[in-house]
C-alpha cells in the first residue's frame, strides 16, 4: 500500500472498513474506520465516521488512553470521555480522530511513571515535569491532516481543551464553536480533574468532591 509515512503534506486516506462499535456498556453504534498514509509520523493513528457528518461534523480529537480506554482506570475520565464521544457523534454526524498519543504524548511506561509520582503528592502536570518531561508533548497537526483527507476544514470541536482548539487553527482547520465534553469526576481523578482546569484552562465545572 506504499510508504504510510510520506511527507505530511500530503496525506490521504489509505483504507475503509465498518467496524461496529460498543463502548461503556451501550448500544452497539455503526461506524466506518480509516486509515491514512502521509500523516508525517509514526503513529498509527486513526479516524471513524459516526452518523452522517455534515458540512460542518462534530469532531473529537481523542488521545490514546490504554488505561482509561481499554482497562477502565478510575485515574482520569478518558474512557467516559471516548464513551460519550462516540454516542454523541453518532447522533450528530463526524468524526472521532483516535490519536496515538498515550500519555499526553509520553508514552505507557512515562505516564506510570508519573502515575507513581502523584501518588507521592505530585499533581499530573509537575509529575511530567519531575521526569524530565513536556507537561503536554500533543502536536494537533495530524489531526488537522486526517481532517483534510476526509476533506474536512470546518468543524464543530467536541472537547474541553482550548489548545486543541488553537492548534487546529493553527494547522488551517476552521473552528466554528467548542462543545464541552461532560464532566466525568470521581473521588479517583478529581485531582486530576482540577489541574486541568486550573493549570491548562479545561473548560470545566467540578463537583465539590475531597481532593
Amino acid at each position: 500500500m506504499g510508504d504510510s509515512r510520506g511527507d505530511g503534506r500530503t496525506a490521504e486516506v489509505r483504507t475503509r472498513v465498518r467496524i461496529p462499535l460498543r463502548l461503556g456498556g451501550g448500544p452497539a453504534v455503526d461506524a466506518e474506520a480509516v486509515t491514512f498514509r502521509g500523516l508525517g509520523d509514526d503513529g498509527e493513528h486513526l479516524a471513524f465516521v459516526l452518523g452522517t457528518p455534515g458540512d460542518v461534523p462534530l469532531v473529537r480529537p481523542h488521545s490514546e488512553c490504554l488505561t482509561g480506554d481499554v482497562f477502565g482506570s478510575a485515574r482520569c475520565d478518558c474512557g467516559p470521555q471516548l464513551a460519550e464521544a462516540v454516542t454523541r457523534i453518532s447522533e450528530a454526524g463526524g468524526y472521532l480522530l483516535y490519536l496515538r498519543q498515550e500519555g499526553r504524548g509520553i508514552g505507557l511506561y512515562n505516564k506510570l511513571d508519573a502515575y507513581a509520582l502523584q501518588d507521592g503528592g505530585l499533581d499530573t502536570y509537575a509529575a511530567n515535569a519531575a521526569l524530565g518531561l513536556p507537561e503536554d508533548a500533543r502536536d494537533y497537526t495530524v489531526a488537522a491532516r486526517m481532517l483534510g483527507a476526509l476533506g474536512v476544514d470546518r468543524v464543530d470541536l467536541l472537547s474541553n481543551n482550548p489548545d486543541k482548539a488553537a492548534q487546529l487553527r493553527a494547522a488551517g482547520i476552521a473552528v466554528r464553536d467548542r462543545v464541552p465534553t461532560g464532566v466525568f469526576a470521581t473521588e479517583n481523578n478529581v485531582r486530576y480533574l482540577r489541574a486541568k482546569a486550573e493549570q491548562t484552562g479545561h473548560t470545566l465545572t467540578l463537583p465539590g468532591l475531597a481532593s
